[in-house]
């Protein structure tokens, strides 16, 4: 089998792994759903106080929300996905059987990592945006395109969240507990994601930061682009923004990797 038939046959198979996990998944898209339903009313009241916060009609803040509820597990904004598992075999030392299979270990989890986070957008994704769309008066688009374009960001949000998760995983290789980096990674991504609030009511300089951050490109730039808040070539823009951070990130991992593997052989491992 070709490697690409590899990873294809890696992200096919995390698939079909979470896809067994039928109580989790129902669990998940309850918790989802009720999450949602106690961050709409939230909005709702903020939003009739100060009409057009953030640059967001009231439409588009609920839709902010039910999104990001779709979003959350296949972005893995609270955690969740790969890092605990490669971490666990780092601690064991079973990472030396990794780095001996002729694959890449970076493109491995990779892989997996998409497959998991696809079955999420589709398990736990779909069920909580009609619920949100039945009750609430959403502000979802209608052109095909601008679904497909929203596909696209969210794939990209995918691979910037690995590569930021990536090296919080490669920690492990120094500490003996990377939960302590694992709880800070989580904290950093829900404050500056947007799961909590969109990045775009954040005013001055500070929120001008927080929007050039990595963090914005996992949930903020994906559901902006489902809103049509960039147009036309606006759109390739958030789409570079994404690819520049995820090709950054996935570099510094592999750098890191790198800093990693020598230090397995040094230790024996």
């Amino acid at each position: 089998m070709r490697l690409h038939g590899v990873y294809f046959a890696v992200a096919a198979g995390s698939f079909r792994r979470y896809a067994t996990y039928r109580i989790a998944t129902a669990a998940g898209i309850f918790t989802n759903t009720v999450f949602g339903f106690i961050l709409a009313y939230t909005f709702l009241a903020l939003w009739s106080e100060r009409p057009g916060l953030g640059g967001y009609d009231q439409a588009q803040a609920l839709t902010f929300v039910w999104m990001g509820q779709a979003m959350l597990a296949a972005a893995a904004l609270i955690g969740g996905g790969f890092q605990d598992e490669l971490q666990e075999r780092i601690r064991t030392g079973d990472v030396v059987i990794d780095l001996y299979r002729p694959v890449d270990l970076q493109l491995w989890w990779l892989t997996a990592d998409l497959g998991r986070a696809a079955f999420h957008l589709l398990g736990r994704g779909i069920v909580p945006v009609a619920v949100g769309a039945f009750f609430f008066e959403l502000a979802l688009p209608s052109s095909p395109l601008v679904w497909l374009a929203f596909l696209v960001s969210v794939t990209l949000g995918v691979v910037t969240g690995f590569g930021l998760r990536y090296l919080f995983a490669l920690s492990a290789f120094w500490l003996l507990d990377g939960s302590g980096l694992n709880m800070l990674s989580t904290l950093l991504s829900m404050f500056f994601s947007g799961m909590l609030l969109p990045l775009t009511v954040f005013p001055g300089v500070f929120g001008e930061v927080v929007r050039m951050l990595p963090w914005a490109a996992t949930m903020q730039v994906p559901v902006d682009v489902l809103l049509g808040e960039y147009r036309g070539a606006e759109v390739l823009d958030a789409f570079g923004f994404q690819a520049v951070w995820a090709l950054a990130l996935l570099a510094a991992g592999r750098a890191l990797q790198s800093l990693a593997t020598r230090k397995v052989v040094v230790q024996g491992g």
